[in-house]
């Protein structure tokens, strides 16, 4: 399975429901909390040209923010993308 990482923050409603998702799933994640992180939002910035959060990647590819992530399961394009 590849990795996931997410980029959030403290009482983002879209982080929280980011969050749920991939739990929801079973999918593991490593979690950056740009508010306990103060290197993470340049990793983010450096990573993915956004600095917007909840922010999403499988590998070293951006999926988006929570619709995204909502819109890549629906599809079952978040599937594919963990199994490549």
């Amino acid at each position: 399975m590849a990795s996931v990482t997410l980029y959030s923050t403290d009482r983002c409603p879209f982080c929280i429901q980011a969050k749920k998702l991939l739990d929801k799933r079973g999918i593991p994640y490593e979690e950056i909390n740009l508010a306990r992180d103060p290197d993470g939002r340049n990793e983010l910035v450096a990573r993915t040209g956004m600095m917007t959060f909840p922010q999403v990647l499988i590998g070293d590819e951006l999926i988006g923010g929570f619709t995204e992530t909502q819109q890549a399961d629906k599809s079952g394009r978040l599937q594919e993308l963990l199994a490549a």
